[in-house]
């Protein structure tokens, strides 16, 4: 009797382990990228699968089969999307926001304050991503947000009125929020895409260190609401002959720690090798990430570097700083590509937290402590090449510098007056000349000094009273900055300072400033 139970038992067993063990098994998604050629949406009959199209669950990477077909691993918490190709555009939704990812979380995302992904249910029989043709030049332009970062309604209606106006009709393909898209207040991260989705072009986000769900226990669980959002907090995209890598390189540390450091991550980073083996080496690589680059962990920023070294055409551009500089890595921060790495933080769009006293249309001024205005960046790509403008906001685009004088001296201590000039995309590489009164342009040194000017606003806001705004930081040594003097035999009455300025990207600036010699 005995050994009949045995029999009869041990199969039932051995069969349900094997279910277990079935279950436990990673699943895998698949699923069709398809030419929507009704723009529903929805894989109709007749819309054919696209080949070799790049899909990806932020771990690994896969081209499409002859039919448009794919497959990866499946956990619970994976987000896929496809690698939008050069030439085809995703879906977007009635802002802008490019809808190019499906993210499968059955049970939702964990409790938060600010509330993440709903409930996706069981992994789709398939995860179809639509794509429909485009006319794409190798020749376009990029809009570039940096910290736009409100921290009320009110502040989102000066991101609207001092930025976003101007950019209604723009020629530009399509623009990027470079992180830090509200100011932890995540409920205004609708309100804030609602505006930006009036410049009526695709819009894509990178998430910042004040994006984050900071109740979240550990890094994993803190873009909940960006992803309800955005989709995922890392991913790529295809535009002309350009590659775009859209990074997380914040590492929430924890809500009972309270504070985030730069980081990527193992996972993120085995991914960017993986992406940039399906991209050729001819083509531009663009990296767009929040924290500035040289801010990562040394051993990973060595692992990135490494990889993006060996491409001849790679840029990388941030935010966070509040302030605007271009830094050139070479071999001292684990560089070694045949030239530095030109890597951009970009000037904000909230310059100073949006301090400053109001204007007369009620928008704070916000200069940024390196004395340059808030304001946007343009990125133009010219097929295998890159180069950014600034500008201003409600500011005429040839507003690139600001010429410091006193409005007048005696005529006897002219000689020897300091000529500021705050060169608001300036680096290092830029050539600042100067004349006076039509003679020969001189060149002016660069110096790392606070900005005069700022420092003057700073302590002319801090003496008012009667007037309730938020106060201007603190000034920093401005990356910036170049000094000349006035010269010796200006005549007595109106002198004019000529001043003019040639950049890395070749682009050269004019601007006069008038100073009266008594």
């Amino acid at each position: 009797m005995t050994g009949l139970i045995e029999r009869r038992v041990f199969p039932v067993l051995f069969l349900l382990l094997a279910f277990t063990l079935q279950g436990l098994a990673q699943a895998t998604a698949a699923g069709f990228v398809f030419h929507d050629r009704n723009g529903n949406g929805r894989r109709d009959a007749g819309e054919e699968g696209l080949a070799g199209i790049v899909v990806s669950n932020q771990r690994e990477v896969v081209k499409t089969d002859r039919s448009g077909a794919w497959k990866l691993p499946a956990a619970d918490d994976t987000t896929f999307f496809v690698v939008k190709p050069s030439g085809w555009a995703t879906p977007t939704d009635e802002n802008g926001v490019p809808r190019f990812y499906y993210t499968h979380k059955p049970n939702g995302s964990t409790k938060s304050r600010y509330p993440g992904v709903s409930p996706t249910g069981p992994l789709p029989r398939s995860i179809d991503f639509p794509l429909r043709p485009r006319k794409e030049s190798d020749q376009f332009k990029v809009i570039l947000f940096a910290d736009t970062q409100p921290l009320s309604e009110t502040e989102v209606g000066y991101v609207a009125n001092d930025v976003v106006a101007e950019l209604v009709g723009t020629d530009a393909a399509f623009g990027v929020t470079l992180g830090d898209i509200v100011f932890d207040r995540l409920n205004l991260l609708t309100p804030v895409v609602q505006a930006i989705g009036r410049v009526g072009i695709p819009w894509y986000y990178v998430i910042g260190n004040h994006d984050t769900n900071q109740d979240a226990n550990e890094d994993k669980y803190s873009d909940e609401t960006f992803e309800r959002l955005f989709g995922p907090n890392y991913y790529s995209f295809d535009y002309g002959r350009t590659h775009f890598l859209v990074l997380d390189d914040i590492n929430w540390v924890g809500s009972q720690n309270g504070y985030y450091k730069a980081g990527l991550g193992a996972e993120q980073v085995a991914w960017i090798e993986r992406d940039l083996a399906m991209v050729p080496k001819d083509r531009v690589v663009v990296v767009l990430m929040h924290i500035p680059i040289t801010s990562l962990p040394e051993a990973e920023r060595i692992q990135l570097f490494r990889v993006l070294q060996e491409r001849p055409k790679v840029w990388s551009f941030s935010g966070h700083e509040h302030y605007a500089e271009h830094r050139f890595i070479g071999e001292s921060l684990g560089w070694r590509g045949k030239e530095p790495h030109h890597h951009v933080v970009c000037a904000t769009v909230s310059g100073s937290w949006w301090s400053g006293v109001p204007d007369i249309t009620g928008i704070p001024h916000t200069t940024m402590r390196d004395g340059a205005p808030n304001g946007y960046s343009i990125l133009h790509v010219a097929r295998d090449s890159v180069s950014l403008d600034f500008k201003a906001a409600r500011r005429p685009a040839a507003y690139q510098m600001h010429i410091q004088l006193p409005e007048s001296v005696a005529l006897a201590d002219a000689a020897g007056t300091n000529v500021y000039v705050n060169v608001f995309n300036g680096s290092e590489r830029c050539v600042v000349e100067m004349r006076c009164g039509g003679g020969e342009w001189v060149k002016l040194e660069k110096a790392l000094l606070e900005d005069p000017a700022y420092v003057a606003a700073v302590e002319a806001e801090a003496a008012i009273q009667g007037l309730t705004f938020k106060k201007l930081p603190r000034p920093m040594k401005s990356p910036h900055l170049w000094v000349g003097k006035l010269p010796a035999g200006l005549k007595r009455g109106m002198n004019f300072v000529d001043v003019r300025v040639t950049n890395v990207y070749g682009r050269r600036y004019e601007a006069t400033r008038a100073i009266r010699l008594d």
